[in-house]
């Protein structure tokens, strides 16, 4: 019976669909609750709360009204931050805050914390949001204690639309119908691809039935913020696709592309074709002429050879002996002449015999050397949070790039490294193919236990320069098989690379 069950559950395990990568998951490992805890005498005589969101690996956004008090009594009042994931919370202090926008930037030290990224490209009415954060009346259904306050767990998601963009007391607000309460001030509003599209400040309140609508700061004042307060911080402005979406873009335009090269190749053929068969015709009709031309001289060959014979002949009865010889001996070898003109004639047949088709180059199985500069194609990418500018790479013999990082060739011929940093929760696959003329990096937001998994594996990896070792290639190989196998099914973001060679002397941009 053990053994039933134990088959039975590894079937089920096995028929699991295999995970996506989710760009809110992602985006939520960079939401944090913001805490303020007020003290005199020692003890705790208040506590507030509200919601954050990592804008740098140390630094966190929320509302201003969320830290006032910590503005107001700063010897009483102490402000500490909770993130999404880990074990431990961690003591905060103020920034910069603006109490018109209803923005505060606070720091944290002792921890790392991923980073979102801010969404600077248009939104239009009725676009997919999300709201992430911490609210109250969650909290009160679920903490059993104060200590539930402080302890890491994942944000509460709230999907809604965006309405429409209005200023309210002179600031950009974006309204929105994701639910919100309160607990959420502070916390981001993000599109389906996990990028910041606004705050979370306020909420309507729903009386006599009224539907309740939210408020969230924008974008464009939240960059005006941050700039005062000297703060970078990651942006985009590339439209948000599903993986699914831009997977079928990207076949389209490889489906495109081969069409054309079908049609550019066939348009090809069709004029090799036609330039064979003019070849041909041609030299049918010099054959042809050649032909004519040699029967004709054949034929005048032969009557003089006939007529020479004949005065041989006549010579001969004449007992001019000598004559004789000389005009038979050259009708003989006018006749032979005229025979070997026509036997050896031209046969037009194997004048228009098509010519055999070059042979075609064999594929290279090794990866091409050089130096190439590799520029974005939006077309084919699912950019979602990072720079797209163009990256130089230098190939070398063996899979060598750049002169440190050592490739393997997968299963599907091309050449790969995973990378797997310990400062940051990301896995990057970054590819090129034989030719070195497509470069793409598959970009993994993880959670924290299977970013555990994959540095766990990537410890075993022991080859941290290039090598033309077979075995150790072979070795390398099989560890980035592991490390795959432990990534969801898709990345949540690709970026496709075209890449030219660089002519020699010639400078990356």
């Amino acid at each position: 019976m053990t053994r039933i069950l134990l088959f039975l559950a590894a079937l089920f395990t096995l028929t699991q669909p295999a995970r996506a990568a989710d760009d809110i998951s992602a985006v939520s490992r960079s939401a944090v609750r913001v805490v303020t805890v007020a003290m005199v005498d020692g003890e705790v005589v208040g506590f507030g709360h509200g919601s954050g969101i990592a804008i740098s690996p140390t630094r966190v956004i929320t509302n201003a009204h969320v830290v006032e008090s910590a503005v107001k009594y700063p010897g009483n009042v102490a402000l500490g931050v909770v993130p999404s994931e880990g074990q431990k919370s961690y003591a905060a202090k103020l920034i910069a805050i603006d109490v018109a926008r209803d923005l505060a930037l606070i720091e944290i030290s002792g921890a790392r914390l991923p980073a979102a990224t801010i969404f600077t490209g248009p939104l239009e009415s009725g676009t997919d949001v999300v709201a992430l954060g911490y609210p109250g009346n969650v909290d009160l259904a679920t903490a059993r204690s104060a200590n539930d306050y402080i302890t890491p767990r994942s944000p509460v998601r709230s999907e809604g639309n965006l309405s429409n963009t209005q200023a309210v007391d002179g600031v950009a607000m974006l309204v929105h119908t994701a639910k919100i309460s309160r607990g959420n001030s502070g916390g981001p509003l993000v599109d389906q691809c996990g990028r910041i599209v606004g705050i979370n400040s306020a909420i309507t309140r729903a009386d006599d039935g009224d539907s309740p609508f939210a408020f969230a700061i924008s974008t464009r004042e939240l960059a005006r913020f941050l700039a005062d307060a000297g703060q970078e911080y990651a942006s985009i402005g590339t439209p948000c696709l599903s993986f699914a979406e831009a997977d079928a873009r990207d076949r389209a335009v490889l489906d495109a592309a081969a069409r054309a090269e079908a049609e550019a190749n066939n348009a090809k053929t069709a004029t090799a074709n036609l330039e064979r068969q003019l070849k041909q015709a041609r030299a049918a009709k010099e054959a042809l002429a050649a032909r004519e031309n040699r029967i004709a001289l054949a034929g005048v060959l032969f009557v003089i050879g006939a007529l020479a014979a004949g005065a041989g002949l006549l010579f001969y009865n004449q007992r001019n002996i000598r004559n004789a010889k000389i005009a038979g001996g050259a009708g003989t070898v006018l006749m032979l002449a005229a025979a070997i003109l026509f036997i050896t004639r031209p046969d037009v047949l194997a004048a228009t015999t098509d010519e055999p088709a070059a042979p075609g180059s064999a594929t290279a199985s090794k990866l091409a050397e050089g130096r190439f500069l590799c520029t974005i194609r939006p077309d084919r990418s699912r950019i979602t949070v990072s720079a797209t500018t163009d990256v130089p790479v230098t190939i070398s013999g063996g899979g060598c790039v750049n002169d440190r990082t050592q490739y393997a060739q997968g299963s599907d011929g091309r050449w790969q490294r995973i990378l797997v940093p310990n400062d940051e929760a990301t896995v990057t696959i970054a590819s090129i193919d034989q030719a070195a003329e497509e470069y793409r990096v598959d970009r993994y937001l993880l959670d924290a236990d299977t970013m555990t998994k994959a540095r766990e594996i990537r410890a075993g990896v022991t080859l941290k320069s290039c090598t033309a070792d077979a075995n150790e290639l072979a070795g390398l190989a099989t560890q980035q098989d592991a490390i795959r196998s432990a990534l969801p099914a898709a990345p949540n973001e690709r970026l496709v690379y075209r890449c030219q060679p660089l002519a020699k002397g010639a400078a990356a941009q």
